[in-house]
């Protein structure tokens, strides 16, 4: 697994990272995952289970994404895949470069790739349109491709020029017991209006500072609860401010993982501003967890949940502060029971699940046969007049220098690294739970 974005970053590619690797490593397969450093955390990490964490130590430019190396991540990367016995090379997150160049790398070497996209682009703004054309560059020679919503799905097949039928739909998951409702942690003399997001313009922050001071003045025994961070933070202590809402607006940074579901369980609804959405994690954690969800109707978000969890909203401020009108009158006339949606959302979203049928595409793909370099170069040329004799120089390039490493260090000298012995660990846990079940009857007798 290759991806900019993990751990102790927060966020729904971070979640869904773990969660699809340790589900596959329960089903005996062995789960690496590449990252860059985050901090001073640098170097090799051993999580749950075994899973090996390399944390790559590259500079971060912009939104804990890592500028583009072209080749400079190739020696690292390779000596990685080699040291591991890597088999299928799965990319996660278009905004990722570690995991567009790890995806090029991976095809050079003949090894199987996936990858996974997670958000939804545009058409016309400058960005979208550079981004839309690296992802066709990556994508045009990859196994298969791995969407978590139907509408990701067109949007995907669209902007890189993908055969639809090379194209999966496996969604996101949650476990449930993590986010079990509390209304002990609620205080019912006010209703408490929770959102959780990266704070950028794409999740709507601008929509968010529109709103607050709307339903502040309309409610009196409303507050808010904001948990995250990001460039759109200083707008909103400015609304705050302005407003003086200091005793209404409750701001608490960057949250770690674990702190998520105690932050949930003290309101009764969960705002999603975003615009633009290829699933949102966050609405199906938010629900679990017994909150009553107000969401923009963007993306796949209408494919999350069932009717009767959420209210959907415009991307618009009036629109937006109606559905809020809604969902708080639901809440104080008791028209709802959001402690009930745990016992429904856990038999709809499993991990077991995704990691069954991301199994069944990495089992097709290692079926497939691996293609020479001139049907790899064909299929870059036809990216375009002039972009695509580029690509295919800069994958000429790429096949040169990784005959080069092969050359300096063999992969005979590279040590393979010992496997985790899940097994033995699984059998030692167990054992372990057995005898702290049985000290407590030995303490009576």
């Amino acid at each position: 697994m290759v991806s900019d974005f993990f751990y102790p970053n927060a966020g729904g590619v971070e979640s869904h990272l773990y969660h699809i690797s340790q589900r596959l490593i329960q089903r005996g397969h062995k789960v690496v995952i590449i990252t860059h450093a985050y901090g001073g955390r640098s170097g090799i990490r051993c999580l749950t289970n075994g899973l090996k964490v390399y944390h790559v130590p590259m500079q971060v430019v912009f939104q804990n994404a890592s500028p583009p190396t072209v080749y400079g991540f190739f020696p690292v990367f390779r000596a990685i895949v080699l040291r591991e016995r890597i088999s299928i090379v799965h990319g996660h997150q278009a905004f990722s470069s570690m995991c567009h160049e790890a995806i090029i790398h991976a095809r050079t070497m003949g090894l199987k790739t996936c990858f996974t996209d997670h958000s939804l682009f545009g058409f016309s703004d400058p960005s979208s349109i550079v981004m839309n054309k690296f992802l066709k560059f990556t994508l045009s020679d990859i196994d298969h491709v791995i969407c978590v919503s139907h509408t990701s799905k067109e949007n995907t097949v669209l902007r890189a020029a993908l055969t639809p039928q090379n194209v999966s739909v496996i969604p996101n998951a949650v476990i449930a017991s993590s986010f079990k409702p509390d209304p002990s942690m609620q205080d019912p003399n006010v209703t408490t209006i929770v959102v959780i997001s990266r704070q950028t313009y794409r999740k709507g922050m601008d929509l968010l500072v529109a709103v607050i001071p709307r339903i502040c003045r309309k409610y009196s025994k409303v507050r808010f609860v904001i948990g995250g961070d990001g460039p759109k933070r200083i707008d909103l202590e400015q609304m705050r401010e302005k407003h003086l809402l200091h005793d209404r607006v409750e701001f608490l940074g960057s949250i770690k993982a674990h702190q998520v579901r105690n932050t949930l369980v003290r309101g009764q609804i969960f705002l999603n501003t975003s615009l633009t959405e290829a699933f949102c994690i966050g609405i199906v954690e938010a629900a679990c967890a017994g909150l009553l969800v107000v969401s923009t109707k963007v993306g796949g978000v209408p494919e999350v949940l069932p009717r009767h969890m959420i209210i959907f909203s415009k991307p618009e401020e009036d629109d937006l502060v109606q559905a809020l009108d809604r969902s708080i009158e639901m809440i104080q006339r008791k028209e709802v029971q959001p402690a009930k949606f745990n016992d429904e959302l856990k038999e709809m979203y499993s991990w077991v699940n995704v990691a069954e049928r991301t199994e069944k595409v990495y089992d097709a793909i290692s079926q497939t046969r691996d293609p020479p370099l001139i049907e790899r170069l064909r299929s870059y040329y036809g990216c375009g007049v002039f972009v695509g004799k580029l690509f295919c120089i800069m994958i000429a390039l790429d096949y040169l220098f990784w005959v080069y490493l092969e050359w300096v260090l063999p992969r005979d000298e590279i040590e393979p690294a010992p496997k985790f012995p899940y097994k033995k660990f699984k059998k030692m846990c167990q054992r372990a739970d057995k005898e702290d079940e049985l000290e407590p009857n030995a303490d009576l007798l």
